[in-house]
């Protein structure tokens, strides 16, 4: 897709963040945006500082009821839907698998992989049927559809099956012989100041822990980077403009897989298979003293 002026994006989880700056960046293409997200004053704030031609939809992402309501009024107001940004993400704690909970499950799976899967349900059947060119972006991670961190099954699980998800799609819609194409975005280039590190704001009291997380489970990102300033490493900040800048370029070129420094996936995920093909667990040891 070469050309996004005048075309019709929809990000979710769009009042903060990457979603916040994947807004930006298609409003600055000249396009018209609906950023959803569950956060009302967040997003009431964001879309009066984006301006006139973003619109904002308070949705819960797990909700497939909600995310239909989205499409629909997407179609009605608008009449196409190009650029799909499934973006909305949460974390929980990292923990050993045995201390996590159920709810941490049913959250954080119910956001990141039943929002994806509603969005491409709510969204797709309208898109075909529309007979434009779209592209259905998902918002993965590296921790899972890459390389997980044994400290985070909860999170990482959930991202490994957006990866799956979106392969899957992409497959799907080519061999249909369809207009509409999928991608993964792998948020990348550094370490990423969102909303992630704190989406504990957002869990709904149905969905609470049953127990409290244990000390230091939950780390702001601030003092994550004061933490490895601390000890020594200096971690680069990527630029969330500059990534969102990143994604619509991978978009125009037809990337299936949108990632900055995608080159050097090739090394990590040869070396997982190499431990898989041993008989090997391909995930490096956890060690806390």
């Amino acid at each position: 897709m070469k050309e996004l002026s005048g075309k019709v994006a929809v990000v979710t989880g769009g009042a903060s963040g990457i979603g916040k700056a994947l807004a930006r960046a298609c409003l600055g293409e000249g396009m018209k945006v609906v950023i959803s997200d569950v956060e009302a004053p967040a997003l009431e704030k964001t879309c009066a500082e984006l301006g006139a031609n973003a619109s904002g939809v308070v949705t819960d992402v797990s909700v497939s009821e909600q995310v239909e309501a989205l499409a629909e009024g997407v179609f009605e107001a608008h009449g196409a839907c190009h650029l799909l940004f499934n973006n909305a993400g949460v974390g929980a704690p990292n923990l050993p698998v045995w201390e996590t909970t159920p709810n941490d499950w049913k959250w954080v799976h119910g956001g990141n992989v039943h929002g994806v899967v509603n969005g491409i349900r709510a969204f797709v059947p309208r898109m075909l049927a529309s007979g434009h060119e779209g592209r259905i972006i998902n918002t993965s991670s590296g921790d899972g559809g890459i390389s997980p961190l044994a400290d985070q099954s909860v999170y990482a699980s959930s991202k490994a099956a957006v990866s799956i998800i979106t392969e899957c799609l992409h497959a799907q819609l080519t061999g249909r012989g369809t207009a509409l194409r999928a991608a993964i975005f792998y948020p990348s280039g550094g370490m990423l100041n969102t909303g992630i590190w704190t989406t504990s704001r957002n869990r709904p009291p149905e969905y609470a822990r049953e127990k409290p997380p244990p000390e230091g489970s939950e780390l702001k990102f601030d003092d994550f980077m004061a933490g490895m300033k601390q000890a020594g490493i200096d971690l680069p900040v990527q630029d969330l403009d500059e990534l969102a800048r990143f994604a619509l370029d991978g978009i125009r070129k037809d990337d299936f897989v949108i990632m900055i420094g995608r080159e050097n996936m090739e090394a990590q995920l040869v070396e997982r298979a190499k431990k898989l093909a041993r008989g090997e667990c391909p995930i490096d040891l956890a060690f806390h003293g």
